[in-house]
């Protein structure tokens, strides 16, 4: 019953004039949205619903100058693409990584009330925050590699698969937020799926069936607009 589950929340970043869409739910229930450019408000919003974990569709680290992330390397052997994350220096010199300084701010902002997860198994008694990524969570829910160019049909099939009325859900950042907030619900109960590891930063997606190797994928964020 959803008044027996957690609150929690899913973010999706966008570059600072598009800024941050919050979804939050308990159970299978809407049980807040918010749209802010501002970390502390996030953090704020969270506070005010008694949010637990939070999912946030950004990297969680920077690379290293040797070698991608773990977690980046473990969806592509999956099927799924993302683009990689640069390190702080490339990423700060760089306008398109904008939003991506945007959720290292946002993480930031959570961290005292909302560290980033490093003990998955501590992710059920204690407040964390954890990256996701909506275009794998999509596929995870789906078992199988879908079209992040048919995102604005699939996603929200998706997510009333899985029980939530999604008329509330105004745009594509909001779905993607609830998608996140799935992932954050799964975390908190056991049941994500993990990439990588707590040195580089996990990517936690929604139980779903086994995601198949190979198929399409696209790149992160090449389908939205930061």
């Amino acid at each position: 019953m959803a008044s027996s589950s957690p609150v929690v929340a899913g973010v999706d970043v966008g570059a600072p004039r598009k800024g941050f869409h919050g979804v939050a739910l308990q159970g299978t229930r809407l049980a807040g949205q918010l749209r802010t450019a501002d970390p502390a408000a996030v953090l704020a919003w969270c506070r005010m619903l008694g949010v637990v974990a939070v999912a946030v569709d950004a990297p969680c680290r920077w690379r290293g100058p040797s070698a991608p992330r773990a977690a980046e390397t473990a969806l592509a052997r999956a099927g799924i693409a993302c683009f990689l994350t640069p390190t702080e220096a490339r990423a700060r010199g760089h306008p398109f990584y904008t939003w991506m300084v945007a959720g290292a701010a946002l993480y930031t902002a959570l961290a005292a009330d909302y560290p980033l997860l490093g003990d998955p198994a501590r992710a059920r008694r204690d407040r964390c925050a954890v990256e996701t990524f909506p275009q794998a969570a999509a596929c995870a829910l789906a078992g199988r590699i879908v079209s992040a160019r048919d995102k604005a049909t699939i996603r929200p099939a998706l997510l009333r698969a899985r029980g939530l009325d999604v008329a509330d859900l105004k745009s594509i950042d909001a779905v993607d937020a609830a998608l996140c907030a799935l992932a954050a619900a799964d975390l908190c109960a056991g049941r994500a799926t993990l990439y990588g590891d707590a040195a580089d930063g996990f990517i936690a997606v929604p139980a779903g069936p086994r995601i198949p190797l190979a198929g399409s994928a696209r790149r992160r964020k090449a389908d939205a607009t930061p």
